[in-house]
């Protein structure tokens, strides 16, 4: 159960802290970065911006989350945004010391492919993710802890980030160019659940079938039966 829970943990709090959040609430002082300052510039690409993020969200995702699998699709999504996400930081210290329009505006595509890599995995999956890496008995409790993780994350951006690029300007991407490469706790942690029934998921964290039959359900009751696996087999 452990190893459970400290996946939802994981789920909830990088939801919020993998660098989107700073797009997504600070775009316009990134932007100002890049040299775009028209208001009427900014309005259209956070609008362009949103449109695209409900697309791939909902169209890519869903798509994708069958064909690639929720591990595999998980690591790809999050690599593709840790590229994305150095990519979009060398260019803007390019932009600060060149002021090369063009690098400002590859700066604003890098954003939007970090969007869709962020979108096809982070935005549907880790409730979906959540719901399925825990048994009937505890699943308000793993997905308590996602929630309780992710709010955690999003108060602690809220609070954290404005400090972090009043101070540092364009140099704070940095922080989320470490954080994502430190994701790779996901290839060891994730397992796989495409195709696989609720109890086959089970049995992967648990290592082997915990399934009884009647005869001890009969002699120990169920509540019984429920505790000795729970304690017995315990992640």
């Amino acid at each position: 159960m452990r190893r459970r829970t400290l996946i939802a943990a994981i789920l909830g709090f990088f939801s919020q802290w993998n660098g989107i959040g700073v797009v997504t609430y600070y775009l316009s002082l990134v932007l100002n970065t890049i040299g775009i300052t028209a208001a009427k510039d900014q309005v259209l690409i956070n609008g362009l911006l949103q449109l695209f993020n409900f697309a791939a969200a909902v169209f890519a995702g869903a798509l994708m989350v069958d064909r690639f699998g929720r591990r595999r699709l998980f690591l790809l999504a999050t690599s593709g945004l840790c590229l994305s996400y150095v990519a979009w930081t060398a260019l803007t210290s390019y932009f600060i010391r060149s002021h090369d329009e063009a690098a400002g505006r590859a700066v604003v595509a890098f954003i939007s492919i970090a969007f869709f890599f962020y979108d096809v995995a982070w935005t549907p999956l880790p409730p979906a993710y959540t719901i399925e890496i825990f048994p009937f008995l505890t699943r308000s409790r793993g997905l308590t802890t996602a929630l309780t993780s992710s709010y955690i994350g999003l108060i602690s951006a809220q609070l954290i980030n404005p400090v972090g690029l009043a101070a540092l300007g364009w140099k704070y991407y940095v922080v989320f160019c470490c954080i994502l490469a430190c994701l790779v706790v996901i290839y060891f942690l994730f397992p796989e659940t495409k195709g696989r029934s609720l109890e086959q998921i089970t049995e992967l964290f648990e290592g082997r079938n915990v399934s009884v039959d009647a005869e001890e359900i009969i002699s120990k009751g169920k509540v019984g039966i429920v505790y000795e696996i729970e304690t017995r087999n315990k992640v």
